[in-house]
């Protein structure tokens, strides 16, 4: 650990001489996780549960911090929670939701399969959500503690499911919490099942908890479930940009105001370069960076090539099409290409097999993905998200003689692991590199964002983060631009 700042001083003086709650707004780069263990090792008569965001900084923090601290990530904390309930040795299971929502399907009768198989990729989003948001069945309504009821957690989407998806949900879920209670879980099982089934949670005189602004409605009632004296989160609300994965908006507020938190700032990057941290003060004005801190540099390239980008780069945008055209483009001029947290993919090569035989020709493809299009916009509330998809779709159509060629790049493309890293805003957060390379800045906001809502804050949010990921150069550059 370095000497620490004033700042970071002031929050180790205020852990280590106060009883109040704390929030640290931490700004990007702003060495929070060493300030959270700087805090650890300044107070020592107490235990400490420390939740960290995922399972690699729960590691690295374990290593770091003393032995009077218990580091957890909250799906690890909630599988020993919940094994203890329920008595029983649990086993994970990924393929859960999928097998038993293959089971409900077929027993439908064959004439209502059609259309449940068609929206079976679109019934496991939503009972994904179903978990993250503390929806209960009503079967087991009376055993547990729902966050959310039906109507009210229907009316918050943009969108809703069928009938017959609600069907589906309804027995899923139900299925799956017996499944639960026997040890059959998946990872949202592992929050999903402690918190909303009434498990005996441990008490902890102190919980220090990081990037709070992400945390979603079940993980506020978690971190509620924990606290028994005192509580420090560690965040930054202008990082917010989950929203449409579920994060409580304005959540970093909500805590405060609950807990009653004194605040505290960390506003001095230890990443970001002097010309990043201007560009950054323009939405965060108490951004800062120390005096010996290099200057950088920010600059606008046209026409570029692969010539331009080096190895260990990374290429960000806010939407995936673009990133997935980029990525065709290196690999055909010999460059080796990496796409990094793209989670979309098995869904999207699910419906290009949709689309045909695999013997469809480009020409056809094209008919395919237009119908495609009309029926999905014909039900959905959230036009951007077809859109976007459709969008993806067609660049990954446009490889090969037919549809099975297509498939079997995009499978491929998937798979690789080259050396530029290609990433949306959404999945740069919390990494950083020596270079970035913004393509089509022009794409955020998003269009379809209305000014002065969540969602637009959110898209500003984004900015920020996209361009608080370089350590030494930030360009940018567009697709229209490109020149091999």
């Amino acid at each position: 650990m370095h000497n620490p700042t004033e700042e970071q001083q002031a929050i180790i003086d205020f852990a280590r001489t106060h009883t109040e709650n704390l929030c640290v707004n931490a700004l990007a780069g702003a060495a929070k996780t060493t300030t959270l263990e700087m805090i650890c090792h300044a107070v020592t008569n107490i235990p400490i549960l420390a939740l960290a965001f995922n399972k690699r900084i729960a590691d690295e923090m374990t290593k770091r911090l003393p032995s009077h601290v218990e580091c957890r990530t909250m799906n690890a904390l909630g599988h020993r929670v919940w094994a203890q309930a329920c008595g029983r040795k649990l086993v994970v299971d990924t393929a859960k939701m999928g097998d038993i929502v293959r089971r409900l399907i077929d027993e439908l009768p064959r004439a209502r399969q059609g259309e449940a198989w068609e929206d079976f990729a679109d019934t496991l989003r939503w009972l994904r959500y179903a978990k993250r948001d503390g929806w209960v069945p009503d079967k087991w309504i009376k055993a547990g503690t729902p966050i959310v009821f039906a109507r009210d957690w229907l009316e918050s989407f943009d969108e809703e499911p069928t009938a017959l998806q609600y069907i589906l949900i309804d027995g899923a879920m139900t299925e799956s919490i017996r499944q639960a209670y026997e040890g059959n879980i998946d990872y949202d099982d592992q929050i999903y099942m402690p918190v909303i089934f009434g498990a005996p949670w441990p008490k902890y005189p102190l919980v220090v908890c990081d990037e709070v602004q992400d945390l979603s409605p079940i993980n506020h009632v978690m971190l509620e479930r924990l606290i028994y004296k005192r509580v420090i989160v560690v965040g930054d609300p202008y990082q917010s940009i989950y929203g449409f994965r579920g994060a409580v908006s304005n959540g970093m507020c909500q805590l405060v105001k609950r807990y009653s938190m004194y605040e505290l700032p960390l506003s001095m990057t230890f990443r970001v370069p002097k010309k990043g941290v201007e560009r950054a003060k323009s939405r965060v004005p108490q951004f800062r960076a120390p005096e010996w801190q290099i200057e950088g540099d920010i600059n606008h390239l046209e026409p570029w090539g692969p010539e331009h980008i080096p190895d260990g780069a990374a290429i960000i945008c806010r939407n995936n099409a673009p990133l997935f055209t980029c990525a065709l483009r290196l690999l055909k001029a010999g460059r080796s290409i990496k796409l990094v947290g793209m989670d979309i993919g098995p869904g999207l090569v699910r419906i290009m097999r949709k689309l045909g035989p695999a013997s469809m020709s480009r020409r056809d493809i094209g008919f395919a993905l237009d119908n495609w299009l009309k029926r999905e916009l014909a039900k959905a509330k959230a036009e951007h998200v077809v859109f976007e998809k459709y969008e993806c779709l067609s660049v990954l159509c446009e490889r090969g003689d037919n549809l099975g060629q297509a498939i079997a790049f995009a499978e491929d493309l998937f798979k690789r692991n080259g050396a530029i890293q290609l990433l949306s805003y959404h999945k740069v957060k919390g990494l950083e590199y020596q270079h970035v390379f913004v393509l089509d800045s022009w794409r955020c906001p998003s269009k379809w964002a209305r000014p002065d809502t969540e969602e637009w804050e959110q898209e500003l949010n984004c900015i920020y983060v996209a361009e608080t990921r370089f350590k030494e150069t930030m360009t940018f550059i567009n697709l229209e631009d490109f020149d091999a």
